[in-house]
């Protein structure tokens, strides 16, 4: 479990399924503007549970780690967030990645979950650099990315599909001051 002021991220066990499920399932039309699409059972209890049991496989091989934000006060799950796509060799890095509900969106709780993750990777994981894709029109998640430390490198034109079409991605990264 990773500690911040307001919340903490932990990773996702078989039986939170149901609350990612609601989670996912209240916000559908608010997450479907950033993310690819999905498949027709995406939103069934039983494909949450295959998901979980993906990412828990991806953190024992090192090439995902999906955490839960969560609201220290109460628990709740207020969204989740990632490093995926992990790189070891000369590359040591990932690609960060985070949903939020929409209710809960302007309380820092993205920015202080993208903190922690970015301490997790640099400090555990020993990554050398994290980076990110963000469309040009999501201004509050590139602030969010930069108040986390992330700095803007330039645009990838066309870079990710976004229902059905391709998008521009803003394209932020940050370095392990330590390196």
């Amino acid at each position: 479990m990773l500690k911040g002021k307001n919340i903490y991220l932990r990773p996702f066990d078989i039986e939170d399924a149901e609350d990612l499920l609601r989670l996912q399932k209240k916000n559908q039309s608010f997450f479907d503007q950033f993310s690819g699409t999905r498949p027709s059972d995406y939103y069934t209890l039983k494909k949450q549970e295959e998901l979980i049991q993906k990412w828990e496989k991806g953190a024992k091989s090192d090439t995902e780690y999906q955490f839960g934000i969560y609201r220290s006060s109460d628990d709740t799950l207020l969204g989740t967030i990632n490093l995926f796509q992990v790189l070891r060799g000369n590359l040591q890095s990932a690609f960060i990645g985070y949903f939020l509900d929409k209710e809960f969106n302007g309380n820092g709780y993205t920015t202080g979950a993208a903190k922690l993750i970015v301490e997790y990777a640099f400090e555990s994981l020993n990554l050398h650099r994290i980076e990110a894709g963000v469309m040009p029109h999501n201004i509050a998640s590139i602030r969010v990315l930069e108040k986390a430390g992330f700095h803007k490198e330039g645009l990838a034109k066309k870079n990710v599909q976004i229902n059905g079409q391709w998008e521009d991605h803003v394209v932020l990264a940050i370095i392990n001051p330590n390196d």
